[in-house]
This record gives C-alpha cells, structure tokens and sequence, in this order.
C-alpha cells in the first residue's frame, strides 16, 4: 500500500511566501478605478508568485500531493469588484500548471465554509455557484483539468433530510463542469461519514474521507465497515482516493487542528486502510503544514512496516 502525503498551500519553511494576500472592499473602493485594478493586479501576482515557489518547494521535496489557496485572487467574487483575473496572468497561470502536470502533483482547492449548498436562501446558493465558478477558472487557467474542489454539506437548518434534499437539488442545478469537479468531505458536527456516504453514492461524487471529524463525529458503522464503501466512490473517477489528517488540538474530540500531526493519534486509522491493501493519498491539515508534513515523515518512517519511498511518500505494508 502506498500513502503520498501532502499540505496545504502555504510552505512556511519559505520566507514570506503566503499566497494569500488580500485587501478589503472597503478600502479598495476608495481608489479610482485605474488604482484599484492596479493593486488587485499586484497583489494577484505576487500570491500567484508565492504559489509558484510552494510548487517548486512541492519539486524539490518530492511531495507529490498540494492544495492551493482559495485567496489567490482578492475580491475575484465581490459583485462590485469584479474584474477579470485570467488574462493579465494567463502566461503565469500556465507556468504553474506546466510544473504541476511535468511533476505529477495532485492538486485540489477547498472553497470556504460560506460556499453552501444547503441554504434556503438562494442568494447563498448563487454566491457558492460564483465561488466554483472563480476556483473553476483559475483551474482552466492552469490546464488543470484534474483539479477538485472539497466542498462539506453545509448547515442542517434543524431539518437535515430537508437539507439534504436542497444540496442535492442544488448541485444538480449547476453546470456538469462544476459538478463534475467536486468531492464531498465528512464534517465533525452536521453530517458524519454514512450521511455523506448516501449522498456521494446518489449523486455519483467521490468522498474525501477526514479522520479527525470521523473521531469527533463517527457514524454508527464499525469504521473497518464504512472505509470499503468510502473508496468505492472513487472508483469512477480514475484517481486515488483521498484522506485528510490532523491532530485534535486539546484532547481526542477537540475539532481544533494542531500545530503538527501525531503519529499515535492517526495509526488506527493507518492499519484498519493497510487491511484493505489500497493506495491512497493524504493532506494534512496541520497548523504548521509543510513543516508539520516533514516531521510526520520522520515519524512515521520509524514505524514496523513502514518504509519511506520517497520525500512524501510511505509503502505500509500488509
């Protein structure tokens, strides 16, 4: 079984290289329109730069799995503000696809907890549509046509099969390339790994399966019974399944994430997949990321049976 590890977007062992700088609304419309682009315009590029270094960090560390930050553009959904984000850095863009693609690095987007498909509200509804439509672009922008984006459910409204009925609704309602991009994530308070089970399964999308929300929020399956049917979702889609791992930050059922991300604390779940002999991929969702990914490395390297194949990568064998 082989397991490639990854982190999320920002690599701290790099010097100021966030690729998610920003500015506000508030401030931007004080500025002639002429301004405006003009800092939109360098603060896109200077995230699109950062993001770049992170893929070539990604390169010289083997790490062949990395999610991009979903900030990469400011105010690119804002009604008032938008503008167009593509063209000016199409030849960028394309620069940061190329490597991925040269490199065989998974990629993936996570849109914010305000993209929702659950709403009664169809402003809200509309706003998550421009949202994947934003991630959608900057993908196409890069010739990322494997590129997914890991939505939750969202909220229950205090009626969760009627929720449930306008996510599904809702995400049939948008254009198959959007549908076609998402994956579906277990949460630790509103829709545990079964519930996300039946909707994946009905509407044909893949699971991301999160072990960290499964502890705090498990379904009422034996954990050995639901994996199977976790990585049967993914079967359609060519690609390996996919996990997230984290540490709870105080104590087991904290939802908080921790700095790092504990050995101890993610083996179970490591030998019940290593049963079912599966390769698969992992990002951790660790405070501290890229550092936080290299010293699990070191870690989990020390485990019986464990043996390190690459920079981010293990064959845990059967």
């Amino acid at each position: 079984m082989i397991i490639r590890f990854g982190f999320v977007s920002h690599a701290l062992s790099l010097w100021n290289a966030s690729p998610a700088h920003t500015t506000t609304w508030a401030h931007a419309k004080r500025l002639s329109k002429a301004d405006r682009i003009e800092k939109l315009h360098q603060i896109t590029a200077r995230n699109i730069a950062h993001t770049k270094r992170a893929v070539h960090y990604c390169m010289a560390h083997e790490i062949e799995l990395f999610r991009f930050s979903s900030s990469m553009v400011p105010l690119a959904t804002h009604p008032e503000a938008a503008w167009d984000y593509v063209t000016p850095f199409k030849k960028k863009w394309a620069e940061i696809g190329e490597l991925v693609r040269n490199h065989g690095i998974r990629t993936s987007f996570h849109p914010n907890q305000f993209t929702l498909f659950t709403s009664e509200k169809q402003d809200v509804t509309d706003r998550a549509v421009e949202d994947l439509t934003y991630h959608h672009k900057m993908a196409e922008a890069m010739g990322l046509q494997e590129c997914r984006f890991v939505l939750h459910v969202g909220g229950t409204y205090g009626d969760k099969k009627t929720a449930v009925r306008r996510f599904t609704k809702n995400i049939n309602d948008i254009p198959s390339h959007l549908k076609n991009r998402l994956m579906i994530e277990n949460d630790d308070k509103s829709y545990h790994t079964n519930d996300v089970l039946l909707i994946c399964k009905k509407e044909s999308l893949p699971l991301v399966f999160d072990y960290h929300h499964h502890v705090v929020y498990p379904g009422a399956e034996p954990l050995e019974e639901t994996l199977p049917k976790v990585l049967e979702t993914w079967e359609a889609t060519g690609l390996r399944p996919k996990v997230h791992l984290s540490s709870p930050k105080d104590g087991e059922r904290s939802r908080s994430h921790a700095e790092g991300l504990d050995t101890s604390f993610v083996r179970p779940f490591l030998e019940t997949m290593r049963q079912f002999d599966t390769d698969f991929d992992v990002m951790i969702e660790a405070k501290q990321k890229d550092k936080a990914l290299l010293a699990f490395m070191e870690d989990i390297s020390k485990v019986r049976g464990v043996k390190r194949t690459s920079g981010a990568s293990i064959e845990y064998k059967k």
